[in-house]
Order: structure tokens, then C-alpha cells, then sequence
């Protein structure tokens, strides 16, 4: 008796796992089916890290891009060169007569559902073009990187360029610690529907649960330690081009959601103090969006980086600053 007992446990919890694996069986190929439309934020940026990061073996640095990597990702194409950067290949040799800028950034430098030639750093390369100047601005934008990230790759990678100036492109969120890249759980690093059910968790406890909502959750991070590695990290940055005769430049990027009523204004008069501290010239990119409809500014609904239209407002925005600051002498 205690043993068919044991029997029949034996085989129900057999018949529960196996009724389980086929459930999330078919979850899956329904998400890969009929969710994956190629624009899902969630999945996409899933598919950046798996298709375009790798590890970085510097901590301040935690991920970075792997070299001539590539990928379709929210409906266009994303290549890296031979340095990981999403740019054309630009060698470290300086051409005679042509400038160069390095613009440093996130996935809103990166050109996240951006085409690439529609880019601000090619948007400004073609106004410097017409304007009859001959300058690379490059693309060094990584998705996922903070101030710290940025900062630390640069001057262990991408100083060697040696530019006239660095534009930092600091956006909201770059008071957040350095993130963790790569998990160990088989179904974060394999599964569509894993990431789609997470991403679906996540959207409904901010909606409905304890989770801060967005402009709640970027203040609060300047109430953190973040921030003052954050400004540790551009005062190493400024310490850096004053040493080499490098022209820096502070961009602000503001957040998406409602350019009309903006919500963030204490994020944006902290960096200015901090550029006006540093004595650099400081840009702030709401003023190009100030009136536009949220919307027509986003990649999706649900994802508010900058589209298209978007990078060109801000390119048309800040050419007149940069093409000012690169007619002047370094200090």
C-alpha cells in the first residue's frame, strides 16, 4: 500500500513536470510566434545583449561591444567596426585638416531604433559637411552605460584618437551603479517568453504595484550614491582634456515622456552646476523638443528613446554650440 502510495506521487509530480515544460513549450513558440514582431523593447534589447555585448574585463566598465558585431534590432540595423564602436571605420590616425569629436553616451548616442545615418553623431557630421568642415564625430555610445562606464572607456580606450573635443552626453538615468552584464540563469540567457513575462511583471507593478514611477525613480537615484560617483567620473573626464588641451562639452538629454511639463528640472540644474563648477560649456537638449508633441518622438509607445526625428532636432540644435567651441583654441 505505502509503496503504490509512493508510486503515485512519484508520478505526479513526473506528470506535473512534464505538463510544465510543455506549457512554457508552447509559451515560448507563442511568444517567439506572435509577440516577436521585432519591436518589442523588452526582446529586442534581450537580443542586444546576447548579439552585440560581451564582458568587459574592466569593472568600471562591466560590458562593452564586441568588435564588427551585428544584429537587427527594433526594425534596423545595428553593426559595430573593429573597435565596438556602431560607427564606420575610423582609423586612430589623425587625417590633416579634418576635426574629430568623440561623442560619449548610452543607447541614445548608440541610436537605439535608429538608423544609423540618422544618428545625431552622423547628423552632425553631415551639418559640419555642409557647413563646408571636415569633421568625424564619432559614435562610441554603448546601451545600458552610465557616466562612470563612459568616462572609464574612453580614457582606457578611446582617448587614443586623441579628438579635439568630447561632447558628454549625460542622460537621466546615468546616476544608476554600473550594471551587472550576463546571468547564469539558463532561461534569462535562452528564453523569449522568460524576458517577455518578466518585462510584463515589471510594467504592471509600476503600473498597479510599489514600484516608483518613472520620474519618481530618476529623482531618487540623485538621493543615492550614484551621483556623486557620477560627478567624480565627469571631474576625471575634465581633469583629463584640460591635461590635454581637449575642448569638453556637457549635453543634457532629457527624458521623453512630457517635454512640456518637465518633471526632471533638478537632475538637469544639478549637471549644469556641475559644468559651470568644471567651467565647460553646457548644452541642454529639452530646449530643441520644448513644444513637440511626446510622441512623435519616440521609437515606440512603450519605448521613448529618440527616434529619427528626434536626433535630428537635437543635431540642429547642438551643431551651432559645437561648431563654436571647435573654432576656438584649447584652453
Amino acid at each position: 500500500m505505502k509503496q503504490n502510495r509512493l508510486k503515485d506521487v512519484f508520478l505526479g509530480l513526473v506528470t506535473l513536470a512534464v505538463t510544465v515544460v510543455v506549457l512554457y513549450g508552447v509559451c515560448e513558440v507563442a511568444v517567439r510566434l506572435f509577440v516577436d514582431n521585432g519591436m518589442n523593447f523588452n526582446i529586442e534589447m534581450w537580443k542586444y545583449a546576447r548579439d552585440v555585448k560581451q564582458r568587459s574585463t574592466d569593472p568600471l566598465i562591466g560590458h562593452e561591444h564586441r568588435a564588427d558585431a551585428h544584429s537587427f534590432l527594433m526594425g534596423v540595423d545595428v553593426a559595430t567596426n573593429a573597435e565596438g564602436h556602431r560607427d564606420r571605420e575610423i582609423p586612430v590616425a589623425r587625417q590633416p585638416g579634418v576635426g574629430r569629436i568623440v561623442m560619449l553616451g548610452d543607447s541614445f548616442i548608440e541610436g537605439w531604433g535608429v538608423p544609423f545615418e540618422d544618428t545625431i553623431s552622423k547628423r552632425l557630421e553631415e551639418l559640419f559637411d555642409k557647413a563646408g568642415e571636415k569633421v568625424e564625430v564619432m559614435n562610441t555610445g554603448v546601451g545600458n552605460y552610465n557616466t562612470i562606464m563612459e568616462v572609464e572607456a574612453f580614457l582606457t580606450r578611446d582617448a587614443k584618437f586623441k579628438p579635439d573635443m568630447v561632447v558628454l552626453n549625460y542622460t537621466f538615468n546615468d546616476a544608476e551603479p554600473v550594471p551587472n552584464y550576463g546571468s547564469t540563469n539558463f532561461l534569462a540567457r535562452n528564453s523569449e517568453a522568460a524576458v517577455f513575462l518578466v518585462g510584463g511583471m515589471d510594467s504592471i507593478l509600476r503600473l498597479f504595484g510599489e514600484k516608483k514611477t518613472w520620474d519618481k525613480y530618476y529623482l531618487g537615484l540623485y538621493d543615492t550614491p550614484g551621483w556623486p560617483a557620477a560627478k567624480a567620473a565627469i571631474h576625471r573626464l575634465a581633469d583629463y582634456c584640460r591635461e590635454n588641451k581637449i575642448k569638453l562639452v556637457i549635453v543634457n538629454w532629457p527624458e521623453l515622456h512630457d517635454v512640456n511639463n518637465y518633471r526632471l528640472q533638478k537632475i538637469t540644474d544639478l549637471l549644469h552646476g556641475v559644468a559651470d563648477a568644471e567651467k565647460v560649456p553646457f548644452v541642454d537638449l529639452l530646449n530643441s523638443v520644448k513644444g513637440q508633441e511626446p510622441s512623435k518622438l519616440w521609437v515606440t509607445a512603450p519605448d521613448p528613446h529618440p527616434n529619427a526625428y528626434a536626433n535630428e532636432l537635437y543635431a540642429h540644435y547642438l551643431f551651432p554650440f559645437l561648431k563654436e567651441e571647435m573654432g576656438k583654441p584649447a584652453s
